[in-house]
């Protein structure tokens, strides 16, 4: 099964145009490895399966490498060996500017690219496989974010931050890598990426941006978590430090805002998703949001705004109008929202460097 290396084109030591070129990368780890982060457009076509690798693991444990790459032999032989190099060499046929890599480019990605050459395709591989790929990525946004020029975009909640963000081409919308909304009624119905993947995009987009352009790059205010995805500290520290435009708006935008986000939209995600059970199913992830931060609210406000949800939810299930949500989304907005903004600010205070509403923002950042 395992061959010694042979000589195919080159393979591949620079990692920044296989980033900025979106380059096609085929993952040969095993997909409980793939699963636990990987890069944007990988695919994944292993080597061993699951099975296959947690045997070889133990047999290497108990008996030994020669044990270990015997049983691998064994394992992938025959119709489960040709059937594997179909699909990579698929890949390569599809993807002839590609490469391939397992988890540190040894002998996993070597046995695939030998393999590959003795079916007629050389493909070349990554050195220093995932890991490599990875602490570059890592050490890239770090670098970034010590050196390159960032302006935050920041304001209350509803405010219309990601609106913004999105109207712009030299900005990062942190939310859509994310896959969350950023606030506590900011789950989607689709699941959010896994940390590395996370961390990983996030870098490739920066990468992209700040080889495209040396302007300044655009980026919402965040806390130290989007969902369950954790902002690299590097660039959490950056937005301690870093420039800030505060967008203004009036109340009855933000209300209007959230509704449709929260309400409107988040409905239309449940209906499409779960037909007639939609509703209950969106009315539910709205109460348990709620109940989620009724320890922040405090005892009485957390009841008066559940009972505001309530009557909103009941109303709009018999008629279909979502009005009366208004009355809740104000209440939160003001008690419990803004608070915490104004106790934010005051620590940036400092830093900012603009206010406008959405207009004057937009065309303030578009100067710079």
């Amino acid at each position: 099964m395992f061959a010694h290396k042979v000589n195919v084109r080159s393979d591949v030591s620079d990692f920044l145009p296989l980033f900025l070129n979106d380059i096609p990368l085929l993952d040969v780890r095993a997909p409980v490895e793939f699963a636990k982060g990987s890069f944007p457009g990988t695919v994944n076509l292993p080597l061993l399966n699951d099975e296959e690798r947690h045997a070889v693991g133990t047999m290497y444990k108990a008996e030994g490498q020669d044990a270990a790459v015997r049983l691998g032999r064994q394992l992938v032989s025959g119709n489960v060996k040709s059937q594997r190099v179909a699909q990579w060499l698929d890949f390569a046929k599809r993807h002839p500017e590609g490469c391939l890599f397992c988890f540190r480019g040894g002998m996993r990605s070597h046995i695939v690219q030998q393999w590959m050459v003795e079916a007629g395709t050389p493909y070349p591989l990554v050195k220093g496989g995932y890991k490599a790929l990875r602490r570059f990525l890592i050490e890239a946004l770090d670098n970034l974010a010590a050196t390159k020029n960032f302006i935050v975009i920041g304001g209350q909640t509803g405010i219309g931050k990601t609106l913004v963000i999105r109207e712009m081409k030299n900005s990062v919308d942190i939310e859509q890598l994310a896959n969350h909304r950023g606030s506590t009624f900011g789950r989607r119905l689709t699941p959010q990426p896994g940390q590395i993947d996370f961390e990983n995009a996030l870098a490739v987009r920066l990468l992209k941006l700040f080889h495209a352009s040396d302007k300044p790059i655009f980026i919402e205010d965040e806390g130290r978590l989007v969902g369950r995805c954790a902002m690299p500290p590097s660039l959490l520290a950056g937005l301690n430090r870093w420039p800030v435009v505060i967008l203004e708006e009036p109340l009855e935008s933000r209300i209007s805002n959230v509704q449709k986000d929260y309400i409107t939209d988040l409905l239309a995600e449940y209906q499409a998703a779960y037909g007639e059970g939609g509703f209950p199913k969106f009315a539910a992830f709205l109460k348990d949001r709620l109940h989620h931060i009724r320890k922040r609210l405090g005892g009485l406000q957390y009841e008066k705004i559940a009972s505001l949800m309530d009557s909103a939810l009941a109303v709009q299930k018999e008629t279909q109008d979502e009005s009366l949500h208004r009355v809740w989304i104000e209440e939160l907005l003001l008690r419990y929202y803004d608070p915490m903004y104004e106790y934010q600010l005051s620590h940036k205070e400092g830093r900012v460097v603009f206010r406008g509403n959405r207009a004057e923002v937009l065309d303030w950042c578009r100067r710079q």
